[in-house]
């Protein structure tokens, strides 16, 4: 019998028409019928049949022989509770969300009840299938968008592609940055790709030796801002990562603050930003 504290990854092909996808993986994995079913709905379970593969999240879907279920149930995976985001616009095709600290952009096959596309499709009225667009770090907040159409997706990831869209961020840094130049470009690769980010100071906490900068990038290569902060001596305050190893007590003081970009719904200029805090 296997035990709800250990991680496990199943494989079962199915036998008969008809079969209960419950019932075969309760069998095959020694999970209660209750845990299959959780773990079906924070998306751990998937279906392929012939070349398609799927999270499978209704314990009803009619089976067929030749059919495989996947199972990768992670403990601590499935006892995550996702944070609350706040709906900024729903302009149908996509929504503009404020993602918080610690909620995921997307999942892994292990599940995606975390994430702010699982969290727009049970939430949005009327609901509605989520695509990815872009990323924001699971340890950073702000804005992030959601599409709802394969034909939206599409369109904002060429915007992002062609870098169209006007992305700025916020951040706390370690340090006085007002001596640097305005804006500092940091043009150092990542991962062996180019990358590029402009960083301009904003203001100075004299007694925390911390400073506000805004941030733009042209880039989104993986943890860009913080590399390159981080890099240019500037570590980004609550960067367990990239920060050194020092302690500052915080959550990563990083915000998506701004989008700007052409709305491929309603054809004009859109901007969206957070207040200052």
């Amino acid at each position: 019998m296997h035990t709800l504290d250990q991680s496990l990854e199943l494989h079962v092909t199915v036998e008969a028409n008809g079969s209960d996808a419950v019932d075969l993986l309760h069998e095959a994995a020694g999970l209660s019928k209750q845990a299959i079913k959780s773990a079906m709905t924070n998306g751990a379970v998937w279906l392929t049949r012939k070349t398609s593969t799927q999270r499978l999240r209704r314990a009803k879907r009619i089976l067929q022989v030749g059919d495989q279920l996947h199972l990768y149930y992670d403990p601590k995976v499935q006892a995550e509770l996702p944070p609350k985001p706040t709906l900024v616009a729903d302009v149908g095709g996509y929504s503009v969300w404020r993602k918080p600290y610690g909620m995921r952009s997307q999942g892994s096959k292990w599940g995606d009840h975390c994430t702010i596309m699982r969290w727009a499709e049970q939430h949005l009225q009327p609901q509605r299938p989520s695509f990815t667009v872009h990323r924001l770090d699971r340890a950073a907040n702000g804005l992030i968008l959601v599409a709802h159409s394969k034909a939206c997706a599409a369109a904002l990831a060429k915007l992002f592609r062609d870098r169209q869209i006007d992305k700025r961020y916020r951040a706390v840094v370690r340090g006085d940055f007002s001596s640097q130049p305005a804006p500092l470009r940091i043009e150092s690769p990542i991962d062996g790709k180019t990358a590029l980010s402009e960083v301009r100071f904003l203001s100075l906490n004299s007694d925390t030796q911390r400073s506000l900068v805004e941030v733009k990038i042209e880039t989104g290569r993986k943890h860009q801002i913080r590399r390159h902060l981080a890099d240019a001596g500037f570590a980004i305050a609550g960067d367990r990562l990239y920060g050194n190893g020092e302690q500052d007590g915080c959550d990563l003081q990083l915000s998506a603050f701004r989008l700007a970009f052409e709305c491929p719904v309603n054809h004009g200029p859109v901007v969206y930003t957070l207040p200052t805090e």
